[in-house]
């Protein structure tokens, strides 16, 4: 399989690559160019795709967007999701030796990462392609067969600038991981935006603002009573509310401490079996790399799965198996909800009540994200 891969090395040619600094850079530097490759991976997550057509139409990747660092309707659609599938493709390919390379070898590593690049590259082709033909950005008759090829290569070309601000940040120019970067910027960016934007929204009792403490201080001056003002910034259900922000800095609060937290693990010498020393491990010391190789997975099948129930109808029972799809009176926009099947037990409940209302979905679901994690750490 080494010959198979080294062959690929005249096409792996064409394709852009950064290089490793000579030297390592002064912090300076590096902070810089992370800043500068936030910012390219923002104005990607502002820019529209052109040529869409956009409408009420469900999301496939509803559930999974914040892990996957994705924003509907921009170039960055797609988000890491082709990156972080490609990978896991190849780490299994490698794991069970179907490809095999040494990791020491700079020529074979730099193969197996560019067959890697290609691998994303048509996994982005390939969920493009089902997007565009299932009307996600309007109908393709309305838009025409250029404009959807047009729209593929955008989302192509978004996911190489992906691959390359990752590469640039994991080879020494930059600080950290570029999935995980690019992760927790669009939550911090998602969190500012729903506490300040100020868009208005028509719920059906007027206009509100989106943002939920600029909601909640128009609120308290706009209507009259305000104990019920009150009520509705804290717990409003179709717009973000103080109630989510709180949630949000007691969950962080949480991590914050637990990744702080060390767990003694009791080591002995060879030579000396008496002498026993603790060795202190991070009680997170998985990370988030088995979190988003497993939304990586279950947005694929949420994705194939919304996109066959709506092609195909509901009459179909392998489409059933994998997943039944219905919208519900409070979703946003069209949104497509799994009611039944495969896709419905590896989402969450979607509210207290459904989670008391059937417990056997959260309790398969809390085992499959523990179960799948341990696994995908396994690979790790």
């Amino acid at each position: 399989m080494k010959n198979y891969m080294m062959m690929a090395q005249p096409i792996l040619a064409l394709l852009p690559e950064v290089s490793r600094p000579q030297r390592i850079p002064p912090i300076k530097e590096r902070i810089m160019w992370t800043a500068a490759a936030l910012f390219i991976f923002l104005i990607c997550c502002q820019v529209p795709v052109f040529g869409a057509r956009p409408g009420q139409t469900s999301d496939p990747f509803y559930w999974m967007r914040v892990v996957l660092a994705s924003n509907k309707g921009t170039l960055m659609e797609l988000g890491i999701s082709p990156i972080v599938t490609a990978s896991l493709i190849m780490e299994l390919l490698s794991g069970v030796k179907i490809i095999s390379y040494d990791v020491n070898d700079k020529k074979e590593r730099a193969v197996f990462e560019g067959i890697q690049k290609i691998a994303a590259l048509f996994i982005t082709a390939v969920e493009a392609m089902a997007y565009v033909s299932s009307g996600m950005y309007g109908d393709v008759r309305e838009i025409g067969t250029i404009m959807s090829g047009f729209i593929v290569l955008q989302l192509m070309l978004a996911t190489l600038i992906c691959i390359l601000l990752d590469e640039l940040l994991q080879k020494g120019w930059g600080l950290g991981a570029g999935t995980s970067l690019f992760i927790a910027t669009n939550i911090c960016d998602t969190i500012i935006w729903k506490s300040f934007s100020p868009s208005t929204i028509n719920t059906g009792l007027g206009a509100e603002f989106e943002g939920a403490i600029i909601a909640f201080f128009h609120l308290l001056v706009s209507r009259s009573d305000k104990m019920r003002a009150l009520k509705e910034a804290f717990y409003r259900p179709q717009l973000p509310n103080l109630t989510n922000i709180f949630a949000t800095l007691v969950v962080f609060a949480v991590v914050v401490f637990f990744q702080g937290f060390r767990v003694p693990l009791m080591t002995k010498s060879r030579h000396a079996a008496a002498d026993r020393q603790p060795y202190m491990i991070k009680l997170f010391y998985t990370s988030n790399m088995p979190i988003i190789l497993q939304a990586s997975v279950v947005s694929n099948i949420n994705f194939f799965s919304q996109i066959l129930s709506r092609r195909f109808g509901q009459h179909n029972f392998l489409i059933n198996l994998l997943g039944r799809w219905e919208e519900r009176a409070y979703s946003q926009s069209g949104q497509m909800f799994p009611v039944g099947g495969l896709s419905y037990y590896l989402t969450p409940p979607a509210t207290l009540y459904e989670l008391l209302n059937d417990p056997i979905h959260g309790i398969f679901y809390v085992v499959f994200i523990l179960f799948s994690c341990a696994i995908f750490r396994s690979f790790g």
